[in-house]
């Protein structure tokens, strides 16, 4: 499909992050201009990362035109064959596929009739709750099933553990057939999965040694899912390499995800570390849980480069509109001064509903007829925008055109190179994940993985709990 950059053209609008507009919390032009020097140092140290090292997702948009033909007929044999797909994933491995699923498939998708979905039913299996796994075996028939496990490393223990569970299940129906029910997403080049997937003879696709979890949804990983439920993955593409073009400029006020990622710095120094982020649109939901991921993983961190100790980053908070206006937004208007609102909203909607007339006697409900919820949905985001900048809260938006493949693709890079400015500015490893690790190794340790000897005497030695602060 073809799509126009000129009309699908993602816009930012950082008004109400202007001084001009929200008041003493906002910023001038001369704060921006200050910091020219910071901001050309963390666009060269992107650009010349890209393709190298963890920024191998930088290339994902030029370098897999084979790999995308392989996906494609490999969905269209899986939509032919099975009658459900399963993810077997956690982490970006999980949060991407949901994400793309969400953005542009029908609402209730798994709920269509066949005729209407063209697709397998689709699931994402991404925690280890045991009621969680029982459901889903509740709900499929594991002979008409293709599961896509998915894990970088091998060892993860939570797709692994899911990985254990089907294949035992598949194994004990179907014997060597059961090969022909699992697409293993791995690193080709270390880790146990590969190793499982050539032993088993698994079809495999490869996650990029320079791509991690979270910078993982333009490759494999997020493509064969969004191929199978009948996504266009050469339109995300497309849409991505479309944004690295808008971002390809050192001007601050050129390049929307600089600007992005001055403007939150600059709030992470005055202490502003919540970051909300309320999409108005229900496709864009599980982009807050996505991007949750990508800002905290990439920039909650306690040491700089140099190693000195700096314990920063910005905790994502997810909210949705309309929905948590009626949750969240007092706390936003009247709370604490900490928080930066990101609202992402969408021009034209892929619907229109009409409100129909009725109510007659009623005023303060007939004065919706001859509306749309199109008109409504866009004045409750308008009006919430109002609000907090009413009340000198720093907040800006992301608009898309429309949802689509073309725009998916461009929100999704947007946010990839805004999380890296912003981790080259906060002078960090954007790309590494300590904190994560510390938790991986006790959990291996508590279970008894071999080579985890010392970290389990870590643990027997750390403070035990007392009953009496126990109620």
């Amino acid at each position: 499909m073809r799509y126009s950059k000129k009309t699908m053209k993602l816009r930012m609008d950082y008004n109400n992050m202007m001084q001009s507009v929200i008041g003493k919390e906002g910023y001038t032009d001369e704060d921006i201009n200050a910091l020219e020097q910071e901001l050309n140092k963390a666009f060269d140290s992107v650009e010349q990362g890209k393709g190298k090292g963890m920024m191998g997702w930088a290339d994902l948009p030029y370098n897999q035109d084979a790999i995308v033909e392989d996906i494609i007929e490999t969905a269209k044999d899986i939509r032919k064959n099975f009658e459900y797909f399963v993810v077997l994933g956690i982490g970006g491995s999980a949060l991407g596929p949901i994400a793309a699923f969400q953005a542009i498939c029908h609402m209730h998708y798994n709920d269509l009739p066949k005729r209407k979905r063209k697709g397998p039913k689709f699931y994402v299996e991404d925690n280890v709750d045991p009621e969680r796994m029982e459901a889903l075996l509740d709900v499929i028939d594991v002979e008409k099933t293709m599961f896509n496990v998915i894990t970088k490393s091998g060892s993860t223990s939570e797709t692994m553990t899911q990985y254990l569970i089907i294949n035992s299940i598949l194994q004990a129906k179907l014997g060597d057939k059961a090969k022909e029910h699992i697409i293993a997403t791995t690193s080709k080049n270390a880790g146990n999965l590969i190793k499982i997937a050539i032993k088993e003879d698994y079809k495999t696709f490869y996650i990029p040694d320079g791509v991690g979890g979270r910078f993982s949804e333009l490759c494999p990983v997020g493509l064969l899912p969004a191929a199978v439920v009948g996504i266009d993955i050469k339109g995300m593409l497309a849409g991505a390499k479309f944004m690295m073009e808008e971002c390809d400029s050192a001007n601050v006020r050129k390049n929307p995800a600089l600007m992005a990622a001055a403007l939150q710095h600059l709030s992470m120094k005055k202490g502003k570390n919540i970051g909300v982020m309320m999409p108005y649109a229900d496709g864009l939901k599980f982009i807050s849980d996505w991007y949750a991921q990508l800002w905290a993983e990439s920039l909650g961190k306690n040491k700089t480069l140099s190693g000195k100790d700096c314990n920063v980053g910005q905790t994502p908070v997810k909210a949705l509109g309309v929905t948590d206006q009626h949750s969240q937004v007092q706390l936003y208007a009247e709370g604490p001064f900490d928080k930066v609102i990101t609202f992402l909203g969408v021009d034209e909607y892929r619907t229109t509903v009409e409100i129909p007339s009725g109510c007659e006697d009623y005023p303060n409900v007939n004065f919706l007829c001859g509306h749309t919820m199109n008109e409504l949905i866009q004045a409750e985001r308008k009006a919430t925008e109002y609000a907090v900048t009413k009340a000198g809260k720093l907040n800006y938006t992301v608009m898309l055109p429309t949802l689509n493949e073309f725009t998916l693709g461009q929100l999704l890079m947007y946010f990839m190179l805004q999380t890296a400015y912003a981790g080259a500015l906060l002078n960090i490893d954007t790309f590494n994940q300590p904190g994560v690790e510390e938790g991986k190794n006790a959990t291996y340790a508590l279970l008894g993985r071999p080579g985890y000897d010392e970290k389990r005497m870590e643990l027997a030695n750390a403070p035990q709990k007392q009953n009496k602060y126990v109620i």
